[in-house]
């Protein structure tokens, strides 16, 4: 499925979170440059036009003054003119040097002020880029990482309350989604991807889901919630049809798919879907939402039989779905008409000895090449009437080989891994009636009649 993007990297990062130092001259608080000769290279570099300019002249600042009071301020600027650069680039690898360059500053950044809320912020925000871009597992854990760093990372002294608010409700969504997707995609930990996803969308105003990373995650937890062992249908398919109702039309058509193959697959129809999108529409979460799941193949089957006045009339091939996926009860009782009665058994042969051959009469034993009717010959077959494997029996009637048999006894046979719930019949007293050549019938050519005169 393609990938919808409504914020690029750059507008996420450009939320202001903290504010580079001034240089003043008499503030107590004020950071004060004592040498001359360190104060113009900062002048010059800081009042730099060009952003290019500017990195190059605080890069040359910081190798040239290592040990500067102002060298977290000079970072959190170089920081800023580095996605600057990223923002004016013009092609997708000078896009991707100056993310590196941007991620770089912010690193150094966080040595000299470990708390720093904006480098959290702009690392994360970049590695969360890269790790869908790449799915690399060292850079997604580095984004998760960084990610539970900016969650746990304690107000600044000198932050006043409500500026810190607005931050941590500016960052904290994003450090969730992070987290989230480092589970699903690094850590195979789909449960905990959920849990993010979920801390996240509710500290988003409902609005806010309806657009940008709201909207996106909204869609990643539908993709979530079918990625479970089981898949959780019910969930996924309210998160398909809250992403469906914000998309944009570009992308509506493949959201709808996904939501109808799921809600079709669980539901077994798409009745009632219509209402689902009304009710998603209204709010973020499933509230008193129930999705009645599609009947059982056992319960289908016991319907069918309810509803077939003569059990003797179903063609072969649904006689064996009873067997094989019917209640012990239905199956029973259908094969209480079955047993000691003769019967065709047109199908391809799979294996055959002198004395059994074995059958794949359905179309799913057909395609998995394994027989689910075994007929036991009454009378051992000749060395060269054997039937090869893929040898086909038919009908008399029809001008074909065919195999009969009297019913002897079923198994159901549980699913596996890789096979489906299936029934093996037995069949006792088998005989093979040779096709016979259909003679075509002539009719005599009419007497030709002299013309009138």
């Amino acid at each position: 499925m393609k990938k919808f993007v409504f914020a690029s990297v750059m507008a996420l990062a450009s939320i202001s979170l903290v504010s580079a130092p001034t240089l003043r001259a008499q503030d107590s608080d004020q950071i004060t440059i004592k040498d001359p000769a360190e104060f113009n290279a900062y002048q010059m570099a800081t009042t730099q036009i060009d952003p290019k300019a500017k990195a190059a002249g605080l890069e040359t600042f910081l190798n040239t003054y290592p040990q500067s009071v102002v060298k977290s301020a000079v970072l959190d600027l170089l920081v800023d003119t580095y996605q600057q650069i990223a923002a004016q680039a013009k092609d997708a690898q000078s896009v991707a040097d100056a993310n590196d360059h941007t991620l770089s500053a912010a690193s150094r950044l966080l040595q000299v002020d470990p708390n720093n809320m904006k480098a959290i912020y702009i690392t994360v925000v970049i590695k969360k880029a890269q790790c869908q871009k790449t799915s690399d597992a060292q850079t997604c854990d580095d984004a998760g990482v960084m990610a539970q760093k900016g969650l746990a990372t304690p107000k600044p002294a000198k932050t006043s309350d409500a500026d810190w608010k607005k931050q941590t409700d500016a960052t904290k969504p994003i450090f969730h989604s992070v987290i989230a997707l480092d589970d699903i995609v690094s850590k195979k930990d789909i449960k905990a991807g959920i849990a993010e996803y979920t801390q996240e969308l509710m500290l988003f105003a409902p609005e806010d889901t309806t657009r940008g990373p709201g909207l996106v995650d909204t869609l990643n937890i539908a993709e979530a919630y079918v990625k479970e062992t089981p898949p959780d249908a019910v969930n996924a398919v309210w998160f398909y049809a809250r992403a469906l109702n914000f998309a944009p039309a570009s992308y509506q058509a493949v959201i709808g798919k996904k939501l109808e193959y799921w809600y079709k697959k669980y539901h077994g129809g798409l009745d009632g879907l219509d209402d689902l999108k009304v009710q998603a529409a209204k709010t973020v979460f499933p509230s008193n939402f129930v999705l009645k799941p599609a009947p059982t193949p056992a319960e289908r089957i016991h319907d069918l039989l309810a509803n077939t006045p003569d059990l003797k009339t179903l063609a072969l091939a649904d006689k064996e779905t009873i067997l094989a996926l019917g209640s012990k009860e239905d199956a029973d009782r259908l094969w209480a008409l079955m047993k000691d009665q003769a019967t065709p058994v047109p199908g391809v042969v799979i294996e055959a000895t002198a004395s059994v051959i074995k059958v794949a009469v359905t179309s799913d034993a057909k395609e998995a090449k394994v027989p689910d009717f075994i007929v036991n010959l009454k009378t051992p077959l000749a060395e060269k009437s054997i039937p090869a494997s893929g040898f086909e029996f038919g009908l008399a009637a029809k001008g074909q080989a065919e195999l009969d048999g009297t019913y002897d006894s079923y198994t159901q046979v549980p699913a596996t891994a890789t096979t489906a719930q299936s029934a093996q019949i037995v069949l006792r007293e088998g005989t093979i009636i040779p096709a016979k050549k259909v003679v075509p019938v002539h009719k005599p050519t009419p007497a030709h009649k002299p013309a009138a005169h």
